[in-house]
């Protein structure tokens, strides 16, 4: 079976409606979870299974152990302002050393039933959990971020993978080709 590489992103308006669907989700714990998985690229896995003790919320740093990355080495990431904000806020409220913890202070291990609910109210179609990562590299490429950087931020080792994650988004293809036009037309 040949495997169908998808690109699928989500455009800043999808952003905004699922930043609203998850802002009243009434399950806050998933709901945070996968406003984590937005604000940081991070894997599924990686979220759910994170302890409050791979966090430095005074340096803004996450570091993720070697035996929670798919490539089985460290990984080093740092935290945008918002990400911060979300874990400080829930920090506050920590129960368990789990950062989401399920109802017997165990991390949870499942979300779908949340991403069902916030991705209907959101009016997102055809839109997979993992395409939150693909979200987060398409936003640091169309800003144009260099595949390096956007490959640390994941985790990836190689260039090639980085590059299956980064799509542009039309904005910065609009003003590209608008640049070309403008240059073909004399600067008219």
């Amino acid at each position: 079976n040949v495997e169908e590489r998808r690109t699928r992103f989500l455009t800043p308006a999808e952003i905004g409606r699922l930043s609203d669907a998850l802002a009243s989700h009434k399950e806050r714990v998933s709901a945070n979870a996968i406003r984590l998985l937005l604000l940081t690229g991070a894997r599924r896995n990686e979220v759910l299974s994170a302890k409050w003790s791979m966090f430095n919320l005074e340096n803004g740093v996450w570091t993720k152990p070697s035996a929670h990355t798919k490539q089985r080495k460290e990984h080093r990431v740092p935290l945008s302002k918002p990400a911060l904000e979300l874990l400080r806020e829930m920090k506050s409220q920590a129960v368990s050393d789990a950062v989401f913890p399920g109802r017997d202070g165990k991390p949870l291990t499942d979300i779908k039933r949340t991403w069902a609910t916030v991705s209907k109210d959101a009016g997102l179609e055809d839109v997979r959990l993992h395409d939150l990562r693909h979200t987060y590299a398409s936003i640091l490429a169309s800003s144009g971020l260099s595949l390096p950087i956007i490959g640390a931020l994941l985790g990836h080792t190689q260039p090639q993978t980085t590059a299956r994650y980064s799509h542009l988004m039309d904005d910065p293809l609009r003003a590209a080709t608008e640049h070309v036009g403008s240059v073909v037309n004399g600067g008219r």
